[in-house]
């Protein structure tokens, strides 16, 4: 059984930022699997342009080791227009500062603080955070796993569905 009460407070700080909604969620039950990378390397122009995507995010095994180091996580789940990125980074740091000296936030999409990355060094590591794509979450079945909605958008009219993921301990 997950502890929750003691993150109730972020749970309700991700609303006030502007997600539609935030669950506590086992790491267990976010999934990774390595074909998710290949969806960036092959359908996304951003590939390879910034230190957030791939080639130069963490990979699946990476990821799936770092998510095993921890016991509770936040998944973010946002519409469009509001920035799970910034949710992310902004619950990591009030997480942190709070004692849970573990935290680190994933956002969604590429990252555009700068129009070239220098893929060298991150100027922006402060607010810069991999995508949990790029990293190679399966958001679809993780979102699916925690109860929250998801579907392919076919067309303007689909509902959009966003999501980042903090993890806490």
């Amino acid at each position: 059984m997950l502890k929750t009460k003691d993150l109730k407070g972020f749970i309700d700080r991700a609303g006030e930022l502007g997600a539609t909604d935030a669950k506590v969620v086992d790491p267990a039950s976010v999934v990774t699997a390595a074909w998710v990378r290949m969806k960036c390397r092959f359908g996304c122009g951003m590939y390879g342009s910034n230190l957030c995507c791939p080639p130069h995010s963490p990979t699946p095994a990476e990821t799936r080791e770092v998510l095993d180091c921890y016991s509770r996580a936040i998944l973010i789940h946002c519409k469009p227009g509001v920035s799970v990125r910034e949710i992310s980074v902004a619950l990591e740091r009030e997480l942190f500062l709070a004692g849970y000296y573990k935290a680190f936030g994933y956002g969604e999409g590429p990252c555009l603080f700068c129009e070239k990355c220098n893929l060298e060094r991150c100027v922006h590591s402060r607010q810069a955070r991999p995508a949990m794509e790029a990293s190679g979450i399966d958001v679809f079945a993780t979102a699916r796993a925690n109860g929250l909605p998801i579907d392919v958008v076919v067309d303007d009219s689909s509902d959009q569905n966003y999501y980042g993921l903090v993890l806490v301990d």
